[in-house]
């Protein structure tokens, strides 16, 4: 005959030869040697990884003509010399029916199987029915197969292999014995790949074999099928094909992992030239971005593992669990042991996700090649970034209710320590240094209990004792060299005769989303803060309705803020312990629909203007069991509706019957 390929030269005919599948292997054995056989069998898992040949192996040893425990068949193991066995191996026996389900997956087909079904085994013991790729049959075929499955007849056995038997109905899957095959292990195929270039005079050496058996990525067949093609393709010593890495990799159109171990050493020195540089080589080589993004990102995954692991760079901790987590060979593993000493696990996760939607993005990309040099830029920038706990942790937490110290971010230097500020005292560089309590690494929970959020400013609890302070947000200096991080917001106690104490806080807004540039973090810098802009702030001399007034003309002034005016004039209005409070009759699923973020904006503006900065606008809901008379809306002078309410009619509908005006249409001329 012709030649045949390693996959099919060299399928398992015994469950003994199946590589991986244990778990599987030694069930069916006993099931065989007790007796126990089910009539309906599914058998699941990754590409090429044993289960059709596990489903011929279980029919040869099912019609086997030689018993169990006999001189032939000492084990539930086909005997493979009886008729029944040699036919099935070579698939042409008449009682075991192979059907590629992908095609025969109409109800048709299920029902001319459900017919011939009824009769019984031309020769053997069973008639065997092996569908292949089942999840492909049609829900109405498989209705079809149902009372069949749930009460076949005693010579029936099916049997159905899938790679997706989430598919399968789970009336089907109930009726039957589900096994679920595993990939197979790096040093099964290994073995495997081993033994087979020992029987074919391959001459290989195991970076080679590792590099084939990494390629299958858990499948015994695939990593056969690039055997097949790298010897085919191998130059011959002494009339012998000899198999190298490198070869394997140019034939794959993969590249070293020494390539990636370099920008990641880039990465780590900063140095977005070397990086850019040895993208270059790569894309001008002929390499697909798309091929190396996935590279990449199979890497940086070894690495992520390696350093939960605990392999160091060294390598040390190449123990059971890391060959468990790292299915890759001895030599790789050390590799990704060297990257990830470099990092924390922490960047090592971040560099894994920039990978990974780089390589999404490749997809769909038309310039793949300015993305992919885009995604591995990322990374040298990420390096440079700080987490905002490893930031904030290094505010100070601890102080008296006397004095809180201002501080920017950055190591403290004896030429730069900070100092304290109170208000209405001189302010000057010589201030006395403060020392500040040891920080804590999470400085919100050591800090909740002591302070509150007022919008974006930070305010600190007074002490016992002590009157609030309202918030006046404008009084820090801060030089232009410190661009990251900005003072923002001033909170100022008011001064009393007695008592000295009072003091000004100064919060930092940290700029970006989870981390800060470690620039920031450079020689720390005091900040100066102008004791006279610190004005405290004089009681509203407007009174709330006034402040209602101003603000619904301003949204009435404005456009498409017609509902929100109507709300605030709707609204009562009060001032409280330096609160606008605004209770509108708006429940607290329509109160943000209607007083929408502009009209809030609008609102703040016309208060502000009013004189009502020092206050704070609280917009409550309303209750359902509100009852008070609903306020009457300011109508707009000269309008019609005030000409309406103006008529003597009017008015004395509304005494008699509490009437309520809805609508008023305007017929006068306009001219």
């Amino acid at each position: 005959m012709g030649y045949q390929v390693l996959a099919r030269k060299y399928r398992p005919q015994r469950f003994a030869d199946v590589a991986g599948q244990d778990h599987v292997t030694v069930t069916l054995m006993n099931a065989l040697t007790q007796g126990r056989i089910a009539h309906g069998y599914i058998f699941s898992g990754h590409r090429g990884i044993g289960k059709t040949t596990i489903a011929r192996i279980l029919a040869m040893a099912l019609n086997c003509r030689n018993a169990i425990g006999s001189a032939q068949r000492a084990t539930a193991e086909p005997c493979e010399v009886c008729d029944s066995c040699v036919e099935i191996r070579a698939g042409n026996a008449v009682d075991v029916i192979e059907i590629d389900a992908a095609t025969n997956r109409g109800i048709d087909e299920i029902r001319e199987l459900r017919d011939a079904a009824r009769y019984r085994p031309a020769r053997d013991k069973y008639k065997i029915y092996i569908l292949d790729e089942a999840h492909q049959i049609t829900d109405a075929a498989f209705n079809a197969l149902l009372k069949t499955l749930e009460e076949p007849p005693d010579h029936i056995v099916f049997m159905m292999a899938t790679t997706q038997p989430e598919d399968i109905p789970q009336t089907v899957r109930s009726r039957c014995q589900h096994f679920s095959f595993h990939a197979v292990k790096l040093v099964d195929i290994l073995g495997e790949l081993r033994g087979i270039a020992e029987r074919e005079g391959v001459v290989a050496d195991e970076a080679a074999l590792a590099l084939l058996a990494e390629a299958g990525d858990g499948s015994m067949r695939d990593a056969l099928s690039i055997m097949d093609q790298a010897i085919a393709s191998a130059p011959t010593e002494d009339g012998r094909p000899r198999l190298d890495a490198s070869q394997i990799r140019e034939l794959m159109g993969t590249v070293p992992n020494t390539v990636f171990e370099k920008i990641l050493e880039a990465v780590d020195g900063n140095n977005s030239a070397e990086v850019i540089t040895v993208a270059n080589q790569l894309l001008d080589a002929g390499n697909s971005p798309a091929q190396l993004a996935r590279q990449f990102v199979r890497y940086l995954r070894n690495c992520v593992i390696a350093k939960i692991a605990g392999i160091g760079a060294d390598g040390s901790g190449l123990d059971g669990t890391a060959t468990e987590l790292l299915q890759i060979s001895a030599d790789e593993q050390r590799r990704t042991g060297r990257s990830a000493a470099l990092f924390g696990e922490e960047e090592l996760t971040r560099f894994l996700q920039v990978m990974l939607r780089t390589f999404d993005e490749l997809g769909y990309r038309q310039e793949q090649r300015f993305h992919f040099e885009l995604g591995l830029l990322k990374l040298v920038h990420l390096r440079r970034l700080l987490p905002v706990e490893e930031v904030l942790s290094q505010f100070p937490v601890g102080g008296g209710s006397g004095q809180v110290t201002p501080r920017t971010t950055g190591a403290t230097s004896a030429s730069a320590q900070p100092a304290t500020v109170r208000a209405g005292a001189p302010v000057s560089s010589s201030a006395p240094a403060v020392t500040t309590a040891k920080p804590a690494f999470s400085p919100f929970e050591a800090d909740r209990s002591r302070k509150r959020f007022e919008g974006d400013a930070i305010v600190s609890a007074p002490a016992k004792g002590e009157i609030p302070a309202p918030v006046k947000a404008e009084a820090a200096v801060v030089p232009k060299n410190v661009d990251p991080v900005r003072v923002t917001e001033a909170v100022v106690v008011e001064p009393e005769p007695v008592d000295e104490a009072s003091v000004t806080t100064i919060t930092a807004e940290i700029l970006g989303t989870g981390a800060v540039p470690a620039a920031a973090l450079e020689p720390e810098i005091p900040l100066v803060v102008e004791s006279s802009n610190l004005q405290t702030s004089s009681p509203p001399s407007a009174s709330a309705e006034e402040f209602q007034r101003v603000a619904t003309e301003a949204l009435m002034n404005a456009k498409s803020q017609g509902s929100a005016a109507d709300a605030m004039a709707d609204s009562e209005w009060k001032i409280e312990g330096g609160e606008i409070r605004v209770q509108t009759e708006l429940s607290k699923i329509m109160l943000p629909m209607v007083v929408n973020p502009e009209a809030d904006k609008i609102v703040r503006a016309a208060l502000r203007e009013a004189g009502a900065g020092a206050l704070k606008l609280v917009l409550l809901p309303g209750t359902a069991a509100a009852t008070e008379k609903k306020k009457p809306r300011a109508a707009k002078t000269g309008s019609a509706q005030a000409k309406a309410m103006e008529h003597p009619v009017v008015q004395q509908a509304q005494r008699l019957f509490n009437a309520e005006i809805r609508n008023v249409i305007d017929l006068r001329d306009n001219d």
